[in-house]
């Protein structure tokens, strides 16, 4: 995967979606091949960081105890202490919950209690707090930069199928940085996978409403038609060169005496 391809391809997902009254995420789609999800060893969970982010916004929710909850208030999207997990025993609740948050702090101190209460639901969405993001941290810690990193980072994840897929920006963002954010989200998952780029099956690119356009597929298409237009250059010799060709005329096959003068 190249420059190249890539522009041609969010080139054309951008041209065929059709302009709607809100800003379009633009979407990646990996298909993989080789893995099996039951290894451990096979499974995704990464957390990228990206440079350009647009004006997008990644709404973080606290899990705290009495150390932490007054400084989560402030700085995060959401906090919730571990006095009131209790109002989450409805499944319901927990599912809107985790779908309004990108991410999840949690208090390192009251993991058992966030697990034992969100994590029926919050585990196989993937939206537990997660120690390689950082987001399981001390009652003393200085939550402003983690909530600032976190604005800039990507999850990238397998869940239940071996595909991968991630908004990589927004469709008014310049396509240079679109396509860096690709690159970055690209290489990081390559070093990850068991056996790297033998595990890419295809990759597509689209707007949230628009029609995947699979990347590389330009280029694919020209490579055939200039193979299909050389094949029709190819000279076809007339069956009377043929014949002619397989069988000399008569005189051709007399032997040709030596005069000697």
């Amino acid at each position: 995967m190249d420059k190249g391809q890539l522009t041609e391809a969010l080139k054309k997902a951008k041209d065929i979606s059709n302009k709607k009254n809100f800003k379009q995420s633009v979407d990646l789609i990996i298909n993989l091949k080789g893995i099996d999800l039951k290894k451990t060893e096979h499974q995704v969970n990464l957390f990228v960081p990206i440079t350009h982010i647009g004006d997008k916004k990644v709404k973080v929710c606290a899990l705290v105890g009495p150390e932490l909850l007054s400084q989560a208030k402030d700085i995060c999207d959401g906090a919730i202490s571990v006095d009131d997990f209790v109002k989450y025993s409805d499944k319901k609740k927990i599912k809107k919950l985790a779908n309004e948050f990108d991410f999840f702090i949690a208090q390192a101190t009251i993991m058992p209690k966030v697990a034992a209460a969100f994590g029926r639901v919050f585990g196989p969405k993937g939206k537990m707090p997660s120690p390689k993001a950082g987001c399981v941290v001390p009652p003393n810690a200085n939550l402003n930069p983690l909530y600032e990193r976190l604005q800039k980072t990507i999850r990238v994840i397998t869940k239940n199928d071996p595909i991968i897929q991630c908004s990589v920006g927004k469709e008014d963002m310049k396509d240079e940085e679109i396509i860096d954010n690709i690159l970055t989200i690209y290489n990081a998952l390559i070093r990850a996978l068991p056996n790297e780029i033998h595990n890419i099956k295809s990759i597509f690119l689209k707007l949230t409403m628009g029609k995947p356009v699979k990347i590389g597929e330009e280029a694919a298409e020209e490579k055939e038609k200039k193979t299909v237009k050389k094949k029709g250059m190819e000279k076809k010799i007339p069956e009377e060169e043929k014949k002619e060709t397989k069988e000399p005329k008569e005189e051709a096959k007399k032997p040709i005496k030596n005069k000697i003068q």
